[in-house]
């Protein structure tokens, strides 16, 4: 088994068509057995480069970085909201002293400071290994609490209400040869020191990164249905998430075609966002997993349990009744209630 790479995104302002040239040799010199890196649009970047000659500090407290292309837009950073590591490049303005500056002419430091932003982001890469291999096992896992053991090495933890641990110091070949060992619920012991996530926001995060398809063949034909907002920061969702959360409220049972149709997003793009909802358990192609009052129907008729896939266990648990806001008749937003951070 061979656990996915991933890759950062790395986002540029501020430089010419030339020094963009040189940040994406850096960006291909940069990669590890632990990450590739790749140039990415300014928004969806897991970090920025900023020209140093173009970027003016403004008196309350926002940088504005000025385009060194004619069709260039600036671009304005609120300091405050700043949550990916940032680098400047030589020379800077005055008066200016960023945490990490660079010349861009020099590759060795240019490689040098994408590793070191590597460094940072330590933590994501392995819990993108710790998806990877969810993604690989899921099938087979059922719901439950886990050891993800290396010989007698403890690699990570997945805990239904705990939540998902993994070492931080992981590389995608530890998960080789790991075992997937079931626990009692509540008999895991989850190591202090390692940086917890719920497993919602682990296979959210690694959805967004992954190059697999990881849409089920049955959800591109049969009826999809919605089954609760995904409990995230309402932030992580965008629009495409919402506009496709809405029609399966509003139209319960559209298929795959159905939803190209009714959104006009392209195959590719449109199974992505899909499959983002299915590892949150949003959607389903069960139509007894719709809503609270098909589940309590589907037990009383079945209530012997089912051996489930991760995705569809209790880690994603069918909503209250409560959860299920009805839309008024002319509210076109996303179904309710999305955590706000």
């Amino acid at each position: 088994m061979t656990i996915e790479v991933p890759a950062l995104r790395l986002g540029l302002a501020g430089f010419s068509d030339a020094q963009q040239k040189l940040a994406a040799e850096a960006a291909k010199a940069a990669a590890t057995p632990r990450a590739t890196w790749e140039l990415a649009s300014f928004a969806d970047a897991d970090a920025w480069w900023l020209d140093g000659r173009r970027t003016l500090f403004m008196p309350n407290k926002h940088l504005r970085v000025q385009p060194a292309v004619p069709s260039g837009r600036s671009v304005q950073i609120a300091l405050s909201d700043v949550d990916r590591p940032v680098a400047f490049s030589l020379p800077l303005a005055p008066d200016f002293k960023p945490a990490v500056s660079f010349a861009l002419e020099d590759h060795g430091a240019s490689v040098q400071v994408l590793h070191q932003f590597a460094g940072f982001m330590q933590t994501m890469l392995a819990q993108f290994c710790l998806a990877s291999s969810i993604a690989d096992n899921q099938p087979t896992l059922g719901a439950g609490s886990w050891e993800v053991l290396r010989g007698g090495d403890l690699v990570a933890v997945v805990d239904i209400k705990l939540g998902a641990v993994v070492d931080p110091s992981v590389a995608p070949g530890d998960f080789d040869d790991v075992t997937w060992c079931v626990r009692d619920h509540g008999a895991v012991m989850i190591p202090v020191n390692w940086p917890r996530a719920s497993v919602s926001q682990l296979m959210w995060q690694y959805a967004q990164r992954s190059q697999r398809d990881l849409l089920p063949p049955h959800y591109r034909s049969k009826p999809l249905f919605f089954r609760r907002p995904p409990r995230l920061a309402q932030r992580q969702l965008r629009d495409a998430h919402l506009l496709l959360m809405r029609e399966l409220v509003a139209q319960p049972g559209m298929t795959f075609d159905a939803l190209q149709q009714a959104t006009g997003l392209a195959d590719v793009p449109l199974a992505r966002y899909l499959s983002a909802l299915y590892v949150v358990g949003s959607i389903t192609s069960n139509p007894r997993r719709a809503s609270a009052a098909a589940n309590l129907a589907a037990a009383v008729r079945d209530p012997a349990p089912s051996k489930q896939s991760l995705f569809e266990s209790v880690l994603d648990t069918t909503p209250r009744h409560s959860e299920l806001v009805p839309r008024p008749q002319l509210d076109l937003t996303a179904p309710l209630p999305l955590t706000r951070h």
